[in-house]
């Protein structure tokens, strides 16, 4: 029997629902929000991908096997929705910060190299060679954001388990260091500065109309403090900086008055912020250095070629025989170096399953000898009930310094 003929608008709907079921199929799941897999698309007939034509000795190739890529997928992708314009891919995400923080880049320059290296496009998850950029360098910061501190800590968790048991030593290395962040020499006129521009910025965008602007004033005082380091024109600078100081004040008061109430509240915490340094004086404690890193303090390490340096103090553990790194913590305050060993030992414990027997440190964690169950070692003078052997183990833990 012939097949029955076919109404004009049944053909159609045949073709749309195989193309649907092929629409369906070609749905992937990634970080939590439903995108549509990318074809890969073959650039000639005789081409292969990146898995085959790099060299697969390399370093960061290997890395890339060896990461668990699926892991961070699963636990970061309760962090989007399943609705809305689809994200970028996790692993190129968090591939992205381990490349930055490998090489010590920013984040514009992370994202500019990507394109030039194919090592970090196969790391980060590309079968083929890309010509473009990843992502807008700022998606880094809003991926650091939602993750938070814990997601940081999960990524540097599956790092330390990727060494196995080699990781998991009776005995680590402890010490401290300053993790300095990308500011100018702290000098309150340049603050000061700094809050009368961020004034005038808010008010243009919200439509204020101040008072006056001090535009001839303000750049008139900035050019008087070439000559505060000179006897002539000493007296002068100082009067520049009283002024600028003055019209800081004036401009968050009048901004205070005058802005609308939602902006004013949103605007709170920074409001607060510039009140403290117009407050602060040259020789106070808990001082403000920087607007946009206000959390950083001032640490004097007794270098010789920098007697100060502007950051946050960071404690680093590692395994003493094989130098595999087991905690990293930045510290909010400026601790004594003895102190911040309860934080360093717990992390490590995390990280290791087990807590170390044995603490090495500098003499500058002198006065710590035990921390839980944890002996700290420091250098000193052997005793003399001490056996020989005992001296020799703690001369290789504290070889003499080069």
């Amino acid at each position: 029997m012939g097949s029955r003929p076919r109404a004009r608008g049944e053909k159609n709907v045949e073709i749309g629902d195989r193309k649907a079921g092929k629409w369906n199929e070609n749905l992937v799941e990634i970080n939590g929000v439903k995108s549509r897999a990318k074809p890969e698309k073959q650039i000639s007939f005789l081409m292969q991908g990146l898995r085959e034509q790099l060299d697969s000795r390399q370093p960061l190739y290997r890395l890339a096997e060896a990461i668990p890529w699926e892991k961070f997928e699963q636990e970061f992708g309760a962090y989007y929705s399943e609705e809305g314009r689809p994200a970028k891919p996790v692993r190129l995400m968090v591939g992205l910060l381990l490349l930055k923080q490998m090489h010590n880049l920013g984040d514009e320059t992370a994202v500019a190299q990507w394109v030039q290296n194919p090592y970090w496009q196969y790391f980060c998850g590309e079968s083929q060679f890309q010509w473009g950029l990843p992502c807008d360098p700022s998606d880094l910061v809003h991926f650091r954001n939602r993750i938070g501190e814990q997601g940081v800590a999960l990524i540097f968790g599956s790092s330390v388990l990727m060494h196995g048991e080699r990781a998991r030593e009776k005995e680590v290395v402890i010490d401290s260091t300053v993790q300095e962040k990308n500011v100018t020499y702290p000098v309150d006129t340049k603050l000061h500065r700094k809050i009368i521009g961020r004034c005038w910025k808010l008010a243009d965008g919200h439509g204020v109309k101040l008072r006056r602007r001090y535009a001839k004033q303000v750049r008139q005082c900035v050019m008087a403090q070439r000559g505060r380091r000179h006897a002539r024109t000493r007296k002068a600078a100082l009067r520049a900086a009283r002024k600028l100081r003055t019209i800081a004040g004036r401009l968050v008061r009048e901004l205070g008055r005058k802005l609308p109430e939602e902006i004013r509240v949103a605007q709170a915490e920074n409001f607060v912020l510039y009140r403290r340094v117009l407050a602060q004086k040259p020789h106070d404690t808990g001082k403000i250095y920087s607007l946009h890193e206000p959390h950083i303090y001032c640490v004097s390490k007794g270098k010789e070629h920098k007697k100060y340096e502007f950051g946050t103090k960071a404690s680093i553990a590692m395994t003493k025989s094989r130098g595999i790194i087991v905690a990293a913590i930045a510290h909010e305050q400026n601790e004594y170096d003895g102190h911040t060993l309860p934080e360093v030992l717990a992390w490590a414990e995390a990280f290791q399953g087990e807590r170390p027997e044995k603490g090495i440190v500098d003499r500058g964690y002198r006065g710590a000898r035990w921390v839980g169950t944890t002996e700290i070692l420091t250098p000193d003078k052997a005793p003399r009930e001490q056996s020989k052997r005992e001296r020799q183990a703690m001369k290789k833990r504290f070889p003499p310094a080069r």
